[in-house]
């Protein structure tokens, strides 16, 4: 009970600097981009030679990037479950009228769900997707829900959102990389700018947990200990395609992911070592006896998982997803 007070007392207090949190992190509505200036008009002239580049480019993608690039989009269409987490955390009143931290829950769900919708439609017109089979992924994953190991803490969130939006961040940059290697420099630029969000969005959550670590450093340690004790899952662990069990799947999309480098388990570690060093957790000072060593496990914890992955090995057999025409 007195954890819980603690933490809804400093959500008050950062609650009084939410305005400025949207001003600093998030993009004005009406100056953003959105999907329609990313994707062929289809009134244009231009329309049916932007089309078959799409679907030219599509078909000469690598088999496990091309799945990648879809599970990523999945993943962005599950944001109703996502929003919905948010707001029942500990500290978050939805019904507040005034600027609050419900308000930016909309305001940050509002910039992400561009992302699946831009991704989903280029997907849609590349000619290259099965997409009920898609669209029945997407809709068990929300169905299904998941389990992020952070209960309502708003600690917990913060770490795990800090965490998600970096790997986010990583995997949409490289696919967009890898994208304009061949030549495909519309898709490139598609993931570019949604990469762009998900690194100001991580920048927002970063800032979030470096100022409670002023205020409760000693339960703000030992929330984010907690996290990486538990490991951090992605949002799509529970992905499936038809006929299949929920979390099926998300072994199968992981593999195909390391494979092409989009994302890797060394990722996950430079990603832990990118949030030790921006929350100076070392040097964090005050701590309780228990604070100091959850301080000194997540030190050590990079080391710890470098020598574990490095004897794993990811399978070579490629997967038929039922999301790809054959």
């Amino acid at each position: 009970m007195y954890q819980n007070l603690v933490r809804k007392e400093v959500m008050g207090i950062l609650e009084k600097e939410v305005g400025s949190f949207l001003d600093k992190f998030l993009t004005p509505i009406e100056k953003i981009w959105q999907p329609s200036d990313y994707l062929p008009d289809p009134s244009s002239a231009d329309f049916k030679y932007d089309l078959e580049e799409i679907q030219t480019f599509a078909r000469e993608m690598p088999y496990d990037l091309f799945v990648t690039l879809i599970g990523d989009c999945i993943t962005e269409e599950a944001l109703p479950s996502y929003e919905s987490w948010l707001m029942g955390v500990e500290g978050i009143d939805q019904e507040k009228q005034s600027v609050g931290w419900a308000h930016w829950i909309r305001a940050w769900t509002g910039e992400e769900n561009r992302h699946g919708d831009l991704l989903s439609k280029y997907l849609y017109l590349c000619g290259r997707v099965n997409m009920r089979e898609v669209e029945i992924t997407t809709q068990y994953l929300i169905n299904d829900g998941f389990d992020l190991g952070t209960s309502m803490d708003p600690y917990r969130n913060f770490v795990y959102t800090s965490f998600q939006e970096t790997a986010t961040n990583i995997s949409h940059r490289r696919v967009g990389t890898l994208a304009k290697q061949s030549g495909n420099g519309k898709l490139a630029k598609m993931c570019g700018v949604i990469a762009a969000d998900e690194a100001r969005h991580a920048k927002a959550y970063k800032h979030f947990v470096a100022k409670i670590l002023e205020i409760d450093p000693s339960e703000m340690i030992l929330a984010f200990e907690d996290m990486m004790r538990k490991k951090i899952v992605m949002p799509a662990h529970m992905m499936r395609q038809s006929g299949q069990a929920a979390g099926e799947l998300w072994g199968h999309f992981s593999d195909a992911a390391q494979r092409c480098m989009v994302y890797t388990g060394q990722d996950y570690i430079n990603i832990m070592k990118e949030l030790l060093d921006e929350w100076k957790i070392e040097h964090v000072k005050g701590l309780t006896e228990k604070a100091e060593k959850a301080q000194e496990y997540l030190m050590k914890l990079p080391a710890r998982l470098q020598k574990i992955t490095d004897r794993i090995s990811t399978p070579d057999l490629q997967f038929q997803f039922k999301w790809v025409k054959s």
